[in-house]
């Protein structure tokens, strides 16, 4: 979606944001708001969420979230942070949810440095991070850049815990689009139950989000931003950098999950040699020196949805 640069054209683009969050709400349990952001020459806008807590603390939290979600999973954990007194700032980074999805060239580097943009824009000087998946990658990458501003850091089921172009081919962008564009409601579903042990009922309502956008007009730069972030994932790793942060890290870890970006190009062989969440969460726990792991055993790629009260006591014990 591109706007105009001149003085009127940020006008309406700024409008725009403000009138029209509205029809965005769909499964969000908070109101959304939206940070302008100028970048690659186009204006587009990112949406999130800020919960102030009713008994403040003073301290502030970011939540990032996977690939294949949006900031509404995090419904259930936004109302245990207000609980312990944190603001919580739930952005849909660009290209995911509610957020604009431009066709530009994506990096951890440039999320990471917008959501300090808009962290600064609060008035926010120091937060504690929490990633799952994808999310995690971003939260390493975050801490990485702007570590003296991270209190705490939470990373819950983080991929890129191996460098996945070392084991799986290469596929072109034109053929990740394509595959993205022949996406349904039965492949998302079929993807979302890897995620689980046992796939239960009340999982449903994420697959429904997610397939969401296939009715919507913009379904096609939807798939590209999919294809560009599988990219983005899969060329920018960053397993070689856990041994560099210094911040007090939480490890939560489901040794259940066997996720591996662009498993389905895999052999059977290295299908049993990669993803094995039991032992690479062990190995991340080594290289970040002082971190806690935690591990839930018989829990999947998300814990915070299949195993809330453990995901909860572990939260809130490492940061209370």
């Amino acid at each position: 979606m591109k706007y105009n640069s001149s003085k009127g054209g940020i006008v309406s683009f700024l409008l725009f944001c403000s009138v029209s969050l509205f029809a965005f709400q769909g499964q969000y349990p908070y109101p959304l708001k939206s940070f302008p952001i100028s970048m690659e020459r186009i204006n587009v806008k990112m949406v999130y969420m800020d919960i102030p807590s009713q008994h403040p603390n003073g301290k502030s939290v970011i939540l990032f979230h996977g690939k294949n979600f949006d900031g509404a999973y995090w419904r259930d954990v936004i109302p245990v942070l207000n609980d312990l007194g944190y603001r919580v700032i739930v952005p849909d980074q660009l290209g995911f949810g509610s957020s604009d999805k431009p066709n530009i060239h994506y990096s951890f580097h440039q999320m990471a440095s917008n959501c300090r943009a808009l962290l600064d824009s609060l008035h926010i000087d120091k937060v504690t991070v929490i990633g799952h998946s994808m999310g995690g990658m971003l939260a390493t990458r975050f801490s990485l850049m702007f570590g003296t501003q991270v209190e705490k850091l939470v990373l819950e089921n983080p991929i890129g815990l191996e460098d996945y172009k070392t084991f799986v081919p290469y596929t072109d962008l034109g053929t990740l689009y394509k595959q993205e564009l022949s996406a349904s409601y039965d492949s998302y579903k079929k993807y979302q139950q890897t995620y689980y042990p046992v796939w239960k009922p009340e999982y449903e309502w994420l697959v429904k989000e997610q397939a969401a956008a296939l009715a919507k007009p913009d379904f096609a730069e939807t798939a590209w931003a999919n294809a560009l972030t599988y990219q983005m994932i899969y060329e920018q790793p960053v397993c070689y950098e856990f041994k560099n942060i210094k911040i007090k890290t939480l490890l939560i870890i489901g040794t259940f999950d066997r996720t591996i970006v662009g498993k389905g190009r895999l052999t059977k062989k290295l299908i049993d040699e990669h993803g094995q969440y039991q032992k690479l969460g062990k190995q991340v726990h080594e290289q970040i020196k002082g971190s806690t792991l935690v591990e839930l055993p018989g829990v999947g790629h998300i814990p915070h949805i299949q195993a809330f009260d453990s995901f909860k006591k572990s939260i809130v014990g490492f940061l209370k």
